[in-house]
């Protein structure tokens, strides 16, 4: 399934310095950090409300913009879907509340260290 998201992320790419009278992606990249962000916001809310509503169709559409547009985040900041994935397997068969309880001790420790 990662296949489909290097595509994507290699027509993110070629997009960044785009025409964006020609491409939705390349004006979302022109328009920068702030829109990016803003327009992932959107998609989650609208992703939020499929779920309460249970459309399970539109909880899928919706699900599936909002990872296009984190791609464009990740992209923006220089980071591939790899990225992501390989911090997810670092994760893989780590409780949740173990991980949680270990970013705030790394927090902790970086916050002394300032």
């Amino acid at each position: 399934m990662s296949d489909i998201l290097d595509r994507l992320a290699d027509v993110l790419e070629r997009r960044k310095g785009g025409d964006p009278e020609d491409s939705y992606v390349s004006r979302l990249f022109s328009r920068g950090e702030d829109a990016i962000l803003k327009k992932i916001g959107e998609e989650a809310t609208e992703a939020v409300m499929a779920a309460k509503d249970g459309d399970k169709l539109r909880i899928v559409g919706e699900t599936a913009d909002l990872w296009f547009h984190c791609l464009i985040m990740l992209a923006h900041y220089g980071l591939r879907p790899s990225d992501v994935l390989m911090e997810l397997r670092r994760r893989e068969g780590i409780s949740g509340i173990d991980e949680k309880a270990a970013r705030s001790d790394n927090l902790r420790i970086e916050a002394d260290r300032k």
